[in-house]
């Protein structure tokens, strides 16, 4: 069957915190790496329709109705209805609990639970596997219980699979209302199958920890059914093993279709550390929290001079990238990449993610210890050393490097947060404190002079340019200056006006005038987006962020995941689901809940050890 390509917002996703997989609208699996995030794909028809393997279901004179997650969970339910036949198929990563129920230990399955619930179903399911991104030809051999694939995959179920003339294993079942099938994957290490009620201890077994897991999220205010789902979608992207979270499951989705902007994004980024650390401590996810705060530390504490950006979860930087010119792109968007080459930037906004992040937790536990604290005394003294050189900036763009606003007020955050730091643990005499405190208020006055546009009342870009961008929403939200002070209102008001898309989105900056090395279109940036709700708020505009949150919310998928970007019609672009978007999402949320003039994450870190 010919398959269409469907939007990258309409998919699914499903997850055992160490790979994922991405489903499509008509019950396809087509996105799939093992045994890891970034490992190589083996199913890659989101990049390549009909062509890069999929793993298809279909029901005989019947089509997809619904779709929805199973409670608060990543247990998928695809429902087809035809011709008096009703069958639902539930997809898995399967995954227990353990560490007293904080943990998510994954069993390395992919499940298919099929079921027949009204008529008589014919369904066949194909796997079309597809190794090294499509790159090799797929080689099974029957195995006892099985089929196993020489790149290690093990495929077993009840009824048992069959190759078909094409060599792809193939499932085909006819069941009668009330009766079931299961299909299972190993893809840890194909050496594994699964039984009947072993298939069903593990469905139970998965559904019940992302449940327990969901329900220990402390939050009930505004927008409390998008929080809880952001935070079960970035909890999926969260590796359990090292705590790091990739900024997207995905690689090569295009921030604009039939364009050369297709990145890959299964890797860390420091540029979440703050908020990842933030959303979890909120909503009471300690554990997550800590791990990844102890992940962000161990990216750094090698480190003296510049950082790079982005890392594996193996904490090694990424590899250099490659075009794979034998997959055609989603929407025809080529280069299809993989790897990063954001690796080798340098970007000063990095210092002051972890310096906010490490602070919030300390303020939140009162338990960073005196070596965690030691770890970063090298990363203030390096943002002392390079806050006055020019960085490519947040926005990884691959023109010339320059001096960014924003890039600015992060190094500020750094030093600032690194001189609260120091208070807190009562080791003010045992660091360059007064050198700390003088190159903070340098930066800060570096940046009302230079920063600062007079002539538009607003912030700029760059140092000299006559430019806005959306990475100057942070400025509010850092605490660099209150909400409704008339520089950071000139700024919000001019970051509409040059970069508002709709009225409810922000695109991150305007490509014709910004040297990014592409000079290509893009679609809006929904952090930027979810950002402007946030710092409407801390100007005291509750009515016109509420506005605003409530389109965008308007506007998720249908299983409220949320990509990178977005265009005016709700079109969603870029790497999917997206783990800022999601953590915007949330911070903006928190903020409307609270209305307050100052960002509430933050401001509930800073008071949370005095209301205890």
């Amino acid at each position: 069957m010919e398959r269409a390509e469907a939007g990258i917002g309409e998919h699914g996703f499903l997850s055992d915190c160490h790979t994922a997989a991405i489903t499509a609208p008509d019950g396809a699996i087509v996105w799939m790496c093992a045994p890891a995030f970034d490992g190589p794909a083996f199913l890659t028809d989101l990049l390549d329709t009909g062509r890069g393997g999929a793993w298809t279901v279909e029901v005989e004179g019947a089509r997809v109705e619904e779709r929805a997650y199973v409670g608060d969970t990543l247990v998928l339910e695809t429902v087809w209805r035809g011709g008096g036949t009703e069958v639902a198929v539930r997809d898995l990563m399967a995954l227990r609990r353990y560490d007293g129920g904080t943990g998510l230990y994954r069993e390395g399955f992919l499940l298919r639970i099929v079921e027949c619930r009204a008529g008589r179903a014919f369904v066949r399911s194909r796997l079309a596997a597809r190794p090294d991104y499509a790159r090799s030809a797929p080689s099974w051999e029957p195995v006892e219980g099985g089929l196993r694939e020489a790149s290690g995959l093990m495929l077993s179920g009840d009824p048992a699979p069959v190759l078909t003339e094409e060599g792809d294993p193939e499932f085909r079942m006819e069941l009668a209302a009330g009766e079931s099938a299961f299909l299972a994957l190993d893809h840890l290490n194909g050496e594994r199958t699964v039984d009947r009620s072993g298939a069903d201890t593990l469905t139970a077994e998965t559904i019940a920890a992302w449940q327990e897991w969901s329900d220990r999220t402390d939050y009930d205010g505004l927008g409390a059914a998008q929080v809880r789902r952001s935070a079960i979608v970035l909890r999926g992207l969260l590796h359990e093993e090292t705590g790091g979270l990739i900024a997207a499951p995905t690689a090569s989705l295009p921030e604009w279709p039939g364009g050369p902007r297709n990145w890959d994004y299964r890797y860390v980024w420091y540029r979440d550390a703050a908020l990842v650390v933030l959303a979890f401590l909120r909503l009471g996810h300690l554990a997550e929290a800590r791990r990844h705060g102890q992940f962000v530390l161990s990216m750094c504490s090698s480190r003296s001079e510049w950082i790079p950006p982005v890392q594996t979860l193996g904490l090694e930087d990424p590899p250099s990238e490659e075009e794979l010119d034998h997959l055609s792109g989603y929407a025809g968007s080529r280069p299809v990449r993989i790897g990063n080459d954001a690796r080798g930037q340098r970007q000063l906004d990095v210092y002051g993610h972890v310096l906010d992040a490490t602070l919030a937790y300390q303020q939140v536990t009162g338990d960073l210890d005196r070596a965690e604290f030691d770890q970063l005394v090298p990363l203030v003294e390096a943002t002392v050393r390079l806050w006055r050189e020019p960085d490519e900036g947040m926005w990884e763009v691959r023109g010339e490097r320059r001096h960014w606003t924003s890039s600015k007020v992060y190094a500020w955050a750094c030093l600032d947060r690194a001189v609260r730091l120091a208070r807190a643990l009562g080791v003010e005499d045992e660091v360059p404190l007064d050198r700390w405190r003088a190159e903070r208020d340098a930066v800060r006055a570096q940046i009302l002079e230079l920063g600062y546009d007079p002539d538009t009342g607003s912030f700029r870009q760059t140092y000299g340019s006559a430019n806005t961008d959306g990475s100057l929403l942070c400025i509010p939200l850092l605490g660099f200056l209150p909400g409704n002070d008339p520089r950071v209102v000139g700024t919000l008001e001019r970051v509409e006006a040059e970069l508002g898309v709709g009225g409810f989105l922000v695109r991150r900056y305007d490509p014709a005038r910004t040297d990014d090395g592409l000079g290509t279109p893009e679609g809006a940036f929904l952090l930027c987006s979810f950002d402007m709700v946030s710092a409407l708020v801390l100007a005291g505009r509750r009515d016109e962020a509420r506005r605003r949150y409530d389109e965008l919310c308007a506007r998720s998928g249908p299983l409220g995941l949320y990509a990178e970007e977005m265009t005016e019609d709700g079109t969603m672009l870029g790497n999917f689901p997206q783990s800022f978007t999601h953590l915007a999402l949330i911070e903006a949320a928190l903020n409307l809940d609270d209305a307050s003039e100052v960002e509430a994450l933050h401001a509930w870190a800073e008071h949370r050890i005095d209301d205890e």
